[in-house]
């Protein structure tokens, strides 16, 4: 594994200490009441989560991806949800700061540094998931304006936020159709479910990942400025692949999130296995257990390894849409399972909502279907692999 700089120690060890004092004892409670953590999210805020991939110079922690996704492991130990509530606006942040114009840049950078100005993600629509390029939402050259029509699911934030980055078609006879698509950046009022143009549905109800809202939003003849074209007007067609580029970036966050999160389950296991005894012996000294802790053990680690050379890649600016892959898929399947098990080790306990670890089991499918369906990941680790 990769030796930590003492500034990633101090930071990993800052936000596990947040997880352990203030986020598992009250995670489980904003689960159940599907509560938006607002006084955590707070926290984040002043801790500089917001902007840790953000360069100094716009206000931000300036650190790498690298040092992100171990602090997004260790968020998601605590509640994947808390994680949630960051990734979407990481993503936009860096979509900005990768792509965007240096006005951009200025605008919206320093708030988003903050906190202040908090982004959603969204590509997804009604019959368009995996396969992106079957997107309709359109958005129509008026003057000096472009008008958005369209439908987006499943929108992290897509409430709260003040700010949302769309990919639309603004090209239907492009070939490719990729082609035809454009990034922007949409600015909206948060908490409002209807402004002019815009509206944002009522939350989606899930098994899972509850606490932080996924939604629908609508867009009806919203007007936005030619300026909020994603790296101005020259990049008007160029959407998809700074989409993609983005959800390369998000598949690294999601198996730091499996990572956290099969993490957890692990701990509460070996924490529940040394107290609950039967046949007058704690369960962790029957073999059954101990196999399981074992295999679990083994499987987490595995899993950290593919994240964290995935992570190192993107870090370092090269190709790593085959590491990415790797890693989103074994490590989510791994989260899927841990939980699993973890259940069976608490026996009937593990489905009472006492134990934190039915939560983990109803929140680990999200992360095999999100950012790509772990089909589609065998398909991308495939076709690389074909190549030679």
């Amino acid at each position: 594994m990769t030796q930590l700089t003492e500034e990633q120690e101090d930071l990993v060890g800052l936000i596990r200490t947040f997880v352990d004092k203030q986020v598992l004892p009250v995670a489980s409670d904003f689960d159940h009441k599907d509560e938006f953590p607002e006084e955590l999210v707070e926290a984040m805020k002043e801790m500089g989560l917001f902007g840790i991939t953000i360069p100094e110079e716009y206000g931000g922690l300036g650190l790498d991806v690298f040092t992100y996704a171990l602090v997004i492991k260790e968020l998601s130990r605590g509640w994947i949800s808390l994680s949630g509530v960051i990734n979407t606006h990481f993503m936009a942040a860096w979509m900005i700061q990768t792509f965007g114009t240096e006005e951009q840049k200025r605008r919206y950078l320093p708030r988003m540094a903050t906190g202040e100005l908090r982004s959603a993600y969204s590509m997804t629509e009604p019959h368009a998931g995996s396969d992106v390029q079957a997107i309709s939402t359109r958005a129509r050259r008026n003057g000096d304006d472009y008008i958005i029509d369209g439908q987006k699911m499943w929108a992290t934030n897509g409430l709260r936020a003040g700010m949302v980055m769309i990919l639309a078609v603004t090209d239907p006879k492009a070939e490719p159709r990729h082609r035809g698509m454009t990034a922007f950046i949409i600015e909206k009022d948060p908490g409002v479910q209807e402004q002019p143009g815009i509206t944002v549905p009522g939350q989606l109800k899930k098994l899972g990942y509850k606490g932080v809202e996924s939604t629908e939003i609508v867009f009806d003849g919203f007007h936005t400025p030619v300026s909020s074209v994603l790296g101005g007007e020259a990049a008007v067609g160029k959407g998809f692949k700074q989409f993609m580029a983005a959800v390369e970036l998000g598949r690294v966050n999601v198996a730091a999130r499996a990572v956290g999160l099969a993490t957890c389950a692990l701990e509460q296991s070996i924490k529940y296995a040394n107290e609950r005894e039967t046949f007058g012996k704690p369960i962790a000294k029957h073999q059954a257990i101990q196999l399981k802790i074992a295999q679990m053990g083994t499987k987490i680690k595995a899993a950290e390894l593919l994240m964290l050379e995935a992570a190192r890649l993107k870090t370092t600016g090269a190709r790593s849409d085959l590491e990415a892959g790797m890693a989103k898929f074994f490590a989510t399947e791994t989260a899927a399972e841990v939980a699993l098990e973890a259940m069976r080790i608490h026996g009937g306990y593990g489905y009472s909502q006492e134990f934190m670890v039915e939560r983990l089991y109803r929140d680990a499918p999200l992360l095999i279907l999100g950012e790509g369906t772990n089909e589609i990941q065998q398909l991308v680790i495939a076709r690389r692999l074909l190549e030679g």
